[in-house]
């Protein structure tokens, strides 16, 4: 990049892309490559800050900066990463005190994109590399991942499907795998079998050639389809932030694995790195042998409490679970709200005071949204959708009234009026 275009992203970094893109610029600017620029540092500085704040960060184009990871939820793998790395350690030390100073620990990255994983995990190791199929992307973590404290790093520019094989000539401390999750028109798909490459025809490969495998997924694929497909996966962590699941990582010991756990004990983390950052463990198996609640006779909804898990968990499907963990109670089977008559401190979710109430009855419909033009709406367990629900209240979005409509186990439908705690 020329010294012309370096000094009109700079001159120009917090201008409207959209409107620079119309103006003439001056002679020996790369006027695309400098809108890339400015609106890649535009997009990162939520979710990638580092990289953002990063002089002489180049970034990629939109799309590859849309789907790649954010820093939180790469921070959340490098713990992952870590605690995998010792034990390894251990276990190649023979239970002693090894470091990864003392033994060759290397790690591989097979589908680099951006490169955010890998800059988080590769200062782990002693050697380290980032496999990517895209020329751009490699020159580009050419120039970045010294930048970002990966001197270390080796780039390979490699196609890595299921019938080329090529790159699996040595063993690793640690894969990470990242397919893609559209087809080749650029439809999103829902199978885990759909994505590029196969990790279901590449497994047999990986866990030969890796001590572990870390393997990221996209929030939308099932996740006890997953676990089916996929031989030796000894842990499952569905990752949120901010109240939206981002994605979920399954983590595959290398080798035979006779005492990798069946499908039903693998444990399942759900964690959200912004609200409970400590993560909400559970088994398949514990969830199907744990007892239905239902609310008690005393539930008279105002002023009690009402408890929504995480998007994590909801993902995963701990819901009665939650009542074995938690003094609450389901109102209803599919609603996945849970009372109690006070706050439950530790639970893995948001929490709310139920002030007032309504069934769908006309008049009391009209005493609860007296005075109301505006509300904000929620629906759990509820026959509509919340604009549809908004439009039979005539309740504009917005303004400081917060409901949810959800239905009791006995198919009341209740509107409730809520505060959060």
């Amino acid at each position: 990049m020329n010294a012309a275009t370096l000094e009109f992203i700079h001159a120009h970094a917090n201008d409207d892309v959209r409107q620079l893109a119309l103006r003439r610029v001056p002679d020996g600017v790369n006027l695309r490559e400098a809108l890339t620029q400015i609106e890649g540092r535009q997009l990162a500085a939520c979710k990638l800050p580092a990289c953002a704040a990063t002089g002489g960060f180049l970034f990629p184009p939109r799309l590859s900066l849309e789907q790649c990871s954010s820093e939180a939820t790469a921070s959340y793998k490098r713990r992952v990463a870590e605690r995998l790395l010792a034990s390894s350690l251990q276990e190649e030390g023979g239970g002693g005190a090894a470091t990864s100073a003392d033994l060759t620990t290397s790690f591989a990255d097979l589908t680099g994109g951006l490169g955010i994983d890998f800059m988080a995990i590769a200062p782990l190791f002693k050697s380290a590399t980032y496999v990517e199929r895209n020329l751009e992307l490699c020159e580009l973590a050419r120039h970045n991942l010294p930048l970002m404290g990966c001197p270390h790093a080796e780039v390979v520019c490699q196609e890595l499907e299921a019938e080329s094989a090529s790159f699996f000539t040595r063993c690793y401390t640690l894969l990470y795998i990242d397919p893609a999750r559209r087809d080749a028109a650029g439809r999103k798909v829902a199978r885990i079998e759909d994505c590029t490459p196969d990790v279901c025809v590449l497994q047999k490969q990986l866990r030969t050639h890796a001590g572990h495998v870390l393997i990221k997924l996209s929030p939308m694929l099932d996740l006890t389809s997953a676990l089916r497909a996929l031989d030796g996966i000894v842990e499952a962590h569905v990752i949120s932030v901010g109240g939206e699941c981002k994605e979920l990582l399954l983590v595959m010991k290398g080798g035979v694995c006779p005492d990798s756990p069946r499908m039903e004990e693998i444990p399942i983390y759900c964690v959200d790195l912004k609200a409970h950052p400590t993560a909400f463990c559970f088994t398949i198996a514990e969830e199907k042998a744990a007892a239905s609640t239902s609310l008690h006779e005393g539930w008279k909804g105002v002023g009690f409490f009402l408890h929504e898990p995480n998007a994590g968990i909801l993902k995963a499907g701990a819901f009665k679970t939650l009542c074995q963990r938690f003094p609450v109670q389901q109102l209803a089977p599919n609603s996945h709200l849970y009372a109690a008559e006070t706050i439950v401190p530790d639970f893995p979710g948001r929490c709310w005071r139920i002030v007032d109430q309504a069934t769908f009855n006309k008049k009391e419909l009209k005493r609860l949204l007296q005075g109301l033009e505006a509300a904000e709406l929620t629906v759990r367990g509820f026959p509509a959708s919340v604009a549809t629900l908004r439009k039979q209240l005539r309740l504009r979005d917005g303004g400081d009234a917060h409901f949810i409509a959800t239905t009791l186990a006995d198919n009341t439908k209740l509107l409730l009026k809520v505060l959060p705690v």
